[in-house]
């Protein structure tokens, strides 16, 4: 009897990572034409007191981007400098629209959150941080909850295939911390999956 070959672990996860990148884009035209004035308030879960999810694919697709900057001292870097191409940050003040100054802990800032306001990881973001939950979006095609939901399973789906246990939802800054070597591009170990936040 012939055994079928069992793909390769990096080779599997680079699959599901393209399956998870479809629903990505898929996530894209569901928010068509939604905007935010960055003003990054959803990246400070201590303001907001929400926090995207993520499942174990999710995180992979983090810690390969975390990688692909050089790993976590590089990222540490980034986001001093405020990433790539990102804008000169707005002083605090008491104008209308712009955020009042809190300590980071009371802000509980997304670690991945460049001192310029910008995602170090955009590309690679979870599907939490793709969806929009802040007053000051501006809406665009209609969204219904049945299409967020759609959307949240099947990243629950791909990742309930990339490791047993993998849909179970973990907060981002709880699963990036304990994922360990594979957050500088290592092997991954195991994490939680998701639980839908509604976020940007």
């Amino acid at each position: 009897m012939r055994r079928t070959a069992t793909p390769e672990p990096h080779a599997r996860e680079a699959d599901l990572l393209a399956e998870l990148s479809a629903v990505y884009r898929e996530a894209e035209e569901v928010f068509h034409g939604w905007t935010c004035e960055a003003s990054t308030e959803c990246c400070r879960f201590g303001i907001t007191g929400r926090e995207p999810y993520v499942t174990s694919v999710e995180l992979a697709a983090v810690r390969r981007a975390i990688a692909a900057l050089g790993g976590p001292r590089a990222l540490q870097g980034v986001v001093r400098a405020g990433g790539a191409l990102a804008p000169e940050p707005t002083a605090s003040s008491g104008e209308p629209g712009r955020r009042r100054a809190l300590p980071q802990a009371v802000e509980r800032r997304c670690p991945l959150l460049t001192d310029a306001g910008r995602c170090a990881i955009y590309a690679a973001r979870p599907l939490g941080c793709r969806t929009f939950f802040c007053d000051r979006a501006a809406a665009g095609s209609p969204v219904r909850h049945h299409d967020v939901t759609r959307l949240v399973r099947k990243v629950q789906e791909i990742a309930a295939r990339h490791e047993p246990g993998g849909d179970l939802g973990r907060p981002l800054t709880r699963a990036l911390p304990d994922a360990g070597p594979g957050a500088a591009g290592g092997p991954p170990r195991a994490s939680g999956g998701a639980r839908a936040r509604r976020g940007r």
